[in-house]
């Protein structure tokens, strides 16, 4: 599955000896495991570079600015990993002793090694995120602590969008984020998928982070680079995250090489974001007609199924004899991305509607 998630028991030496042998496997476990493109590996060969740690890399500074214009922020910063923005995010935010308030589901609590409680002393005040993905204002509202030496000091709301592929509706967004700023807190975003919200809800990359502080956006999900994320903000913002950056080991040399996979992403994969959700909503009509499943109705390109347990380990086999990969378990997630096509999916719900015939 994508970084943040439990690690997907291996699939196999059949598998690997296929993926050796060049065989073309599909693989539904994320949107991480695409492959970049001729064109975007053109440009990573042809990028300038120079040293980031001293702002002397011209690629990088190039991703960086385009992302800060794209999403309507003063300042942006390259890192390798959107773990590594959420990171230095909640550090820039939040200094020791203080609370940000999260949802139980989003990444920045459950999925990325508690870092902020760990590297920050930042206490997490996770609330139930409701079906749609949200967390309830009043949740929020009596979450936030009043100013006193028994409390941490709340200091943040931090949001996730999309979460499990669900997309957060535009009023609440704003709802919530109002809120926040009204109480003396300031809101930042995990928006690994964000650009998919935008697309799904028709609306600009501007418009999708309105009211957020600061907002981090994966280039390596479903855009298509090989690696790295941006932190949007305004420029003390990200001054502050830059040390931060530095602290945890995210200081690169010559990392234009990688810059400009996520620059090539940005600037060509985000409209196209619109035939992976288009994949997802076909495939889920097709599963969906097997009776023995249950299969959710995708916002995005992630798909959920439920399984009867004991149909799990030969339904794998069967995936995998047809060169499909996914992280089997009852739940099971499946998420479309650049490298799968129509015919793709229509081979994967051949084979699920095959072995429960």
């Amino acid at each position: 599955m994508s970084a943040g998630y439990p690690a997907a028991a291996p699939s196999g030496a059949g598998s690997l000896s296929a993926l050796e042998a060049g065989e073309r496997w599909l693989d539904l476990r994320s949107d991480t495991v695409t492959q970049p493109s001729a064109a975007m590996r053109d440009a990573m060969h042809a990028a300038p570079v120079g040293d980031d740690v001293y702002g002397d890399d011209p690629t990088v500074n190039a991703l960086q600015d385009y992302a800060a214009e794209q999403f309507g922020y003063e300042a942006a910063l390259f890192a390798a990993s959107g773990t590594q923005t959420n990171l230095i995010a909640l550090l820039a935010h939040c200094g020791r002793g203080d609370e940000y308030i999260v949802g139980q589901e989003a990444h920045t609590y459950k999925y990325e090694g508690g870092g902020a409680a760990v590297l920050g002393s930042i206490q997490p005040q996770p609330l139930t995120n409701r079906a749609d993905g949200s967390i309830a204002l009043e949740d929020i509202e009596a979450a936030i602590k009043p100013i006193d030496v028994h409390f941490a000091r709340s200091k943040l709301l931090a949001l996730e969008n999309t979460i499990g592929g669900r997309v957060l509706p535009r009023e609440y967004v704003a709802q919530a984020t109002a809120l926040a700023h009204a109480r003396g807190l300031a809101t930042h975003l995990d928006g690994a998928r964000v650009c998919n919200a935008a697309v799904k809800q028709g609306i600009s990359l501007r418009e999708a982070v309105q009211g957020f502080d600061s907002v981090s956006v994966c280039l390596s999900k479903g855009l298509g680079a090989p690696v790295g994320s941006v932190l949007c903000g305004t420029k003390e913002l990200i001054e502050e995250a830059k040390r931060w950056r530095k602290m945890v080991g995210g200081g690169m040399r010559q990392a234009g090489v990688i810059a400009a996979g996520g620059l090539y992403a940005l600037q060509n994969n985000v409209q196209r974001l619109a035939e992976d959700h288009d994949n997802a909503a076909w495939l889920a009509g097709a599963l969906g007609r097997i009776g023995a499943i249950q299969v959710s109705q995708p916002q995005t390109n992630i798909l959920f199924v439920t399984l009867p347990r004991e149909a799990c380990e030969g339904l794998n086999k069967a995936l995998q004899a047809e060169r499909i990969r996914v992280s089997m378990a009852p739940t099971l997630r499946l998420v479309t991305h650049l490298d799968v096509n129509r015919q793709d999916v229509e081979r994967v719900a051949a084979v699920f509607t095959d072995y429960f015939k």
